[in-house]
């Protein structure tokens, strides 16, 4: 990886550099076979035809808890985005089009390569993501900047929580012909994703997506980017429900609950440190800050505990722990909304129901729930309900 590319954290500037990786050999897929050392840059490949695909995820547990180099547990899922590139050597710029967008976009080619600051103005909004992602794979010299069209479609509802973002991303990124391994991907997108919005997101979408196992959920250490499958047990199933309320993290307190947590770290140190407990918290006089901090401590401590309650199979204290997890996201980081409590408190009177939780950054979008397999329908939440089952990660279609 470039020393650019090693700029994309998922935590403060101030934290250590980031060991290698370490992921599981369902997660160690490179998106174009052959290489055989992902430490080395490839050779510019030849532009061609591609059609790529990049799932969605929802987060299980683990919410504002990856920008500190916490842990979470998402699922990459069935839903997603897919992006197909066709190459015009001739052509001095990007052409994009989506099935769930109205505006087609165009990308100058040297306005993308030579652009840091002036991608937040780029309109329609939605390409902006495409040009972050040409733009740091670009400056990587992954690829080699070549004109063409791309054309989108997604199964993602835009705003909902489920990264929606991330999926396009990646999605554009193996499509313009990217090859290496999921890691270096996702790191790619994440800065990519900062440049376009200016939002200071984390890296959990985009490796959640990026390393996606059918069947399992992912427990994720964002600090040394390293992934546990755990399986998901027979007899649930997972739905997510959408609140009605769309979401745009520029819009939102997101960037003011990373700041929070970076001042609370600035004076007890790091938030996600291990062996860290609640008693650490009492140097923090600030009662906001307080708040913050002690979200993320009992945040990092409820993967964990979610994670064992799946491996073993205890499913009542699973539901127990998500339930955990939205009180807090509720009281001491202040994200959720009246709407998402209440759809939780109406999905939890669902019988066969285990536990629910808000899902992704807050202020609306989604919530996850867990239930016994045959508990949950759509006639409870009529055209907000979508059933996920943990999928394969981003890759190489055709």
């Amino acid at each position: 990886m470039t020393k650019q590319g090693r700029k994309a954290h998922c935590y403060g500037p101030s934290r250590p550099p980031r060991p290698k990786p370490n992921l599981p050999e369902q997660s160690r897929v490179a998106f174009a076979p052959g290489r055989a050392n992902s430490d080395a840059l490839p050779s510019m490949p030849t532009p061609q035809s591609r059609v790529a695909f990049a799932p969605g995820r929802v987060n299980l547990i683990g919410e504002h808890t990856d920008y500190t180099g916490g842990l979470a547990m998402p699922i990459a899922i069935q839903l997603g985005t897919t992006a197909a590139f066709e190459p015009e050597l001739s052509s001095s710029r990007l052409e994009l089009s989506s099935d769930q967008q109205a505006t087609t976009g165009y990308l100058d080619l040297q306005f993308i390569a030579k652009s840091t600051t002036d991608l937040p103005a780029i309109r329609p909004g939605w390409i902006r993501y495409a040009a972050g992602v040409a733009r740091q794979l670009w400056v990587q010299k992954r690829l080699e900047p070549v004109g063409g069209r791309i054309r989108i479609s997604s199964t993602l509802p835009q705003g909902a929580g489920l990264s929606s973002s991330a999926a396009l991303e990646l999605s554009i990124g193996i499509a313009l012909g990217f090859e290496g391994e999921p890691v270096e991907l996702a790191l790619a997108c994440q800065r990519a994703e900062q440049l376009a919005t200016g939002v200071p997101c984390g890296v959990m979408d985009q490796l959640a997506s990026a390393t996606g196992v059918a069947g399992c959920a992912l427990m994720m250490d964002c600090a040394r980017l390293s992934i546990d499958p755990v399986p998901i047990p027979d007899g649930i199933e997972i739905a997510v429900i959408h609140s009605g309320q769309t979401r745009k993290l520029s819009s939102s307190a997101y960037a003011l609950r990373r700041a929070e947590c970076e001042q609370a770290q600035n004076v007890i140190g790091p938030l996600s440190r291990p062996g860290i407990t609640e008693s650490d918290l009492s140097d923090l006089t600030d009662p906001v800050l307080k708040r913050r901090a002690r979200h993320v401590v009992t945040e990092n401590r409820r993967v964990a505990e979610l994670a064992q309650a799946l491996k073993s199979g205890d499913l009542a204290l699973a539901g127990r722990i998500m339930l955990a997890s939205h009180k807090s996201l509720a009281q001491d980081f202040e994200v959720s909304t009246p709407v998402l409590d209440a759809m939780v408190e109406k999905a939890m009177a669902i019988p066969g129901t285990l536990g629910a939780r808000l899902t992704g950054a807050g202020f609306g979008g989604c919530i996850v729930v867990i239930a016994m397999s045959g508990s949950l329908d759509n006639s409870s939440f009529p055209g907000k309900f979508f059933a996920v089952q943990p999928s394969q990660g981003a890759r190489l279609l055709s």
